[in-house]
């Protein structure tokens, strides 16, 4: 088994069948599949054997996609790094799951490759199709790797880093049939077809954009219609002009559409799917009655690969986050004692099943809280009906949620603290109306701090953190409040 499969074996199907559509240029799967196979021999040549870990810091373009499954194929573990991450928390990454090769493209490189930690064997400079930047691609008589090499089902095949409650992100650690499992059900719930045109604008780097999207539609020999990031007036053009039918997106993206977009403009599209954030019900509502179709939801975590539980068509319920997906187990247990809650009763959601992690990559205590005895404690709270559907009452405590994007306060606040003005510092999430939450900080100065300290804190936070994480506020107080 192995995860490279959803390319190769429809690139024998369906070789001449346009596998990615991105920015006017159109990638057959024959196509990827052979840049594909060069860089898994490139990846040889730099050294990389089974287990070793390759760690990607490439954008929505089809590099990704070639490298991804070049890594996978020789039996190495493919480490998405967020493009959208400071040169720190990239060092970190790579530096705790010790990557022998960083691949990226050449202004990345320029921008944080001094800051990689000794781990890092070399560096790979790639363009945006896949294609190699090197003179030097291959030593004489290599050629691309056109077979794979079987892993067992529960052999380490992805690395995913998760914000951490601690402050430190924490790599959640995914097996090949973890994801095979997951895409299995993507194909089956959403209705899948070899003729769909499926648009992924949400990021490759996420569970969301590996699992739901890229694994999934090239799996059914599908074509993806490959945005570099969601841009409203693009998708707009994007949906028409390649005739999009499928759409997965998180809630922000679905209520930016359903303010600027009429039915005409989506009537190519006959299903939608919503993730990585709860879905208001009053923003599903009006999305159904103005365009006529459900937006389904589906739910789960990077942990849970990430897939757990659907809204089906076939029984939709409002506000609900459906019902476990096959060969899953959901439940509500309590806080406190962990036994289990009787339906309408509110306690924290676990999960059990296939798609649930191998653990925090070489962090066995943190893994032995998360999942016990086969449960993986999700932190989230919700509550079970009487038929089996779940609903998410309230966030994991403290979590913010930016569009989808989860931030940890612990992490924001680490940072803070470490500038030399601050004395004590609380983040939370204030609401927003597009993005769901933004991050607002209380900070409590030291005496005598400078007039412009909001300035250099926000320069500081900035330089250290994603612009996701930076606090959009910085409020200044005498004091924080306690309990």
């Amino acid at each position: 088994m192995n995860i490279c499969e959803h390319l190769t074996v429809p690139a024998g199907l369906f070789p001449d069948k346009e596998a990615i559509a991105f920015e006017g240029r159109s990638v057959t799967f024959a196509q990827l599949d052979r840049l594909s196979g060069l860089a898994a021999a490139r990846l040889r040549v730099a050294g990389v054997r089974e287990g070793d870990r390759v760690a990607l810091m490439l954008p929505n373009v089809p590099a990704f996609v070639v490298w991804y499954y070049a890594a996978l194929r020789i039996g190495g573990i493919a480490v998405s790094v967020s493009t959208r991450l400071a040169g720190p928390e990239v060092a970190f990454m790579v530096s705790d799951c010790s990557a022998r090769v960083f691949v990226a493209d050449a202004a990345v490189l320029q921008g944080i490759g001094a800051q990689l930690p000794e781990c890092v064997q070399q560096t790979i400079e790639t363009s945006e199709s896949g294609e190699h930047c090197d003179s030097q691609l291959l030593d004489d008589g290599q050629s691309a790797e056109s077979c794979w090499i079987d892993r067992h089902p529960q052999d380490a095949a992805l690395i995913l880093y998760t914000s951490g409650t601690t402050g430190f992100a924490k790599g959640a650690t995914l097996s090949h049939m973890n994801v095979r499992s997951n895409v299995g059900a993507f194909n089956h719930l959403c209705q899948m077809q070899t003729d769909d045109r499926i648009l992924l604008a949400v990021p490759l780097f996420h569970c969301f954009g590996q699992n739901a999207l890229l694994n999934s539609v090239l799996n059914v020999g599908a074509t993806l219609v490959l945005q570099r990031k969601f841009d409203l007036n693009e998708t707009m053009e994007l949906v028409t002009d390649q005739r999009v039918t499928q759409f997965y997106g998180v809630p922000a993206m679905y209520q930016m559409m359903y303010d600027r977009c009429q039915p005409r403009d989506l009537r190519s599209i006959r299903y939608f799917f919503s993730a990585a954030a709860p879905l208001p019900v009053q923003v599903a509502q009006r999305w159904q009655e103005k365009f006529g179709l459900p937006i389904c939801e589906g739910y789960g975590l990077t942990e849970t690969s990430p897939f757990a539980s659907y809204n089906h068509l076939l029984k939709f319920v409002p506000g609900s986050i459906g019902t476990p997906i096959n060969g899953v187990e959901m439940k509500i247990v309590d806080t406190a004692s962990g036994t289990d809650c009787a339906p309408g009763e509110l306690g924290e959601i676990a999960i059990r099943g296939p798609n649930v992690m191998l653990g925090y990559w070489n962090r066995p205590e943190d893994t032995d809280r998360a999942v016990r005895d086969g449960w993986f404690h999700s932190g989230d709270i919700g509550r079970m009906d009487d038929d089996g559907y779940f609903y998410i009452v309230d966030r994991v405590k403290d979590m913010i949620s930016v569009g989808g994007l989860k931030v940890y306060p612990a992490e924001v606040e680490r940072v803070l603290l470490d500038h030399e003005s601050v004395r004590q510092v609380a983040v939370v999430g204030f609401p927003h109306e597009v993005f769901g939450e933004q991050v607002v900080a209380f900070v409590v100065p030291v005496e005598h701090a400078d007039a412009d300290l909001v300035d250099s804190l926000l320069e500081h936070a900035q330089q250290l953190l994603a612009d996701y994480k930076v606090p959009r506020h910085v409020e200044l107080i005498g004091e924080l409040p306690r309990n």
